[in-house]
């Protein structure tokens, strides 16, 4: 514990943000730099507590203390390997996590809690910008070759574990570019590409391949990868998106949320995406049916177009501002979030259903209904929708983003070819990360279910040690 004051002499800052009318012209990070005294400060306002909640929030077991204390102490190197030990891709988590180890500080009992994200992506840049970070192929490799299918940030994280174990690993993409969802479903105000890129380029130096722009179930079959492979690692993600079949759905107009911000990302790259299926939301009518990050980034996306209006919609009650009695902590906090997205404009509805997309002669989406509702317990004690007479309404509406979750990974293709056994809610069943398929494995979204990339990160991890013991086995 560097500073035994620390938590009384500091209170929690963190970088300022850019304008919101000046950030919405662009699509770079919104963030100010932060001098590195500022982030030894908040570094120096953890406890170094006896029994360390934080440990228990993160997914990863980050462990933060002793980061933080490393950080207070200026040992930036020591802080690095500390972090580097748990967590693979900290500039990432620094940036895109909700952060649940800071919902679960013990700090956070009676005053803001530890600024672990910001503390951990400082780390991460300080690492990169020292050369912390070095390419380093394994001194020996097993003779066993390893797919991973899916890059995101579990099959990243799988194969950057697997090709330091030393075996051979080569990792799928069926996308022209590398990333999964930190590529194509996150803007780059919230995540520049670069930032990934960097991270791709010490792997592919490091020794693992890469196979964008192959199909694994139709470039490549199922057989064949048997064939090939010692091992299989299962990282495609839930891909199958969550549809409100409601009258009108056919009008045009009403997207999925990652046909829109795929998009988006794909013209912030350069690619020339404004065809006949251009999205584009400049002086429309914009709603977005869904309360979560994803709704957020659609809104975000939203202003920066130049959107007339922008209309975030959730079926759930505006949450409150505190903690409840029945949210203590450490659980994490069920409270009303604000993202910058929301601070640029938007208007904000809870407790509202949709009816029905009303349409023009033509076919064009022009506005939905909805209607207010109150949540009831029925007499089994569940939770039961009820619309509240009278509040039934149409809203204005061009272009309507469906931002309300995934169901599922797609089953048609790689993994019905494969045989493997889907759960009850059709996600991949694989106790210990093994598949019923011998040599088969799988994490992230295809076996959890949608999820944070923190979570995906750990899964990656988990999956990787799980194929590498039973390689090691049939060595």
């Amino acid at each position: 514990m560097g500073d035994p004051k620390g938590f009384l002499t500091y209170t929690r800052e963190l970088p300022s943000s850019r304008a919101p009318q000046d950030r919405v012209h662009d699509y770079r990070e919104i963030y100010e730099a932060f001098p590195l005294e500022k982030t030894k400060n908040q570094a120096a306002r953890c406890m170094d507590c006896g029994t360390p909640f934080c440990h228990t929030g993160c997914p990863l077991g980050n462990v933060i203390p002793e980061f933080n204390d490393a950080v207070y102490q200026e040992k930036w190197e020591t802080a690095f390997k500390i972090l580097e030990s748990t967590n693979n891709f900290p500039e990432f988590t620094g940036r895109i996590c909700p952060a649940p180890c800071e919902g679960s500080c013990v700090l956070g009992i009676n005053q803001p809690a530890v600024a672990i994200e910001h503390i951990e992506k400082s780390i991460a840049e300080v690492a990169w910008d020292r050369g912390f970070y070095q390419a380093r192929k394994p001194l020996a490799r097993t003779g066993k070759k390893v797919a991973v299918i899916g890059s995101g940030p579990s099959g990243l994280a799988a194969a950057d574990q697997l090709n330091k174990a030393g075996h051979t690993v080569t990792l799928f993409e069926r996308q022209d570019r590398l990333g999964g969802l930190m590529r194509y479903g996150i803007p780059d105000f919230k995540l520049e590409k670069w930032v990934l890129d960097r991270r791709l380029k010490l792997m592919e130096e490091s020794g693992v391949i890469f196979r964008p722009n192959t199909n694994v179930g139709v470039d490549i079959s199922a057989r064949e990868l048997q064939d090939q492979f010692d091992a299989i690692v299962l990282c495609g993600g839930s891909t199958i998106p969550r549809d409100l079949p409601i009258p009108g759905r056919e009008l045009h107009g009403i997207h999925f949320a990652m046909e829109f911000l795929e998009q988006s990302n794909r013209r912030v790259a350069g690619d020339d995406v404004d065809g006949d299926g251009r999205i584009y939301a400049e002086g429309k009518h914009v709603i977005v049916i869904g309360g979560g990050d994803t709704g957020s980034d659609c809104v975000g996306t939203s202003n920066r177009h130049g959107a007339a209006s922008i209309t975030q919609l959730e079926i759930m009650g505006k949450p409150p501002t505190s903690r409840t009695e029945s949210n203590p902590w450490p659980e994490w906090p069920l409270i009303l979030r604000t993202s910058s997205s929301h601070d640029e404009g938007c208007e904000r509805q809870w407790a509202v259903n949709s009816k029905a997309f009303i349409g023009d002669e033509a076919g064009n989406l022009k506005g939905l209904q909805i209607v207010d509702v109150r949540w009831e317990l029925n007499d089994q004690g569940r939770s039961s929708l009820k619309e509240i007479p009278g509040t039934e309404r149409t809203l204005p509406a061009d272009h309507v983003f469906l931002a309300m979750g995934y169901l599922h990974p797609q089953h048609q293709g790689l993994l019905d070819d494969l045989g493997v056994v889907y759960d009850s809610r059709g996600n991949i069943q694989a106790p210990e990360y093994q598949t019923n398929v011998a040599k088969v494995f799988t994490a992230g979204d295809m076996h959890r279910g949608q999820s944070l990339v923190v979570w995906a990160i750990h899964e990656g991890r988990q999956a990787a040690q799980a194929a590498h013991q039973f390689l090691m086995q049939e060595a």
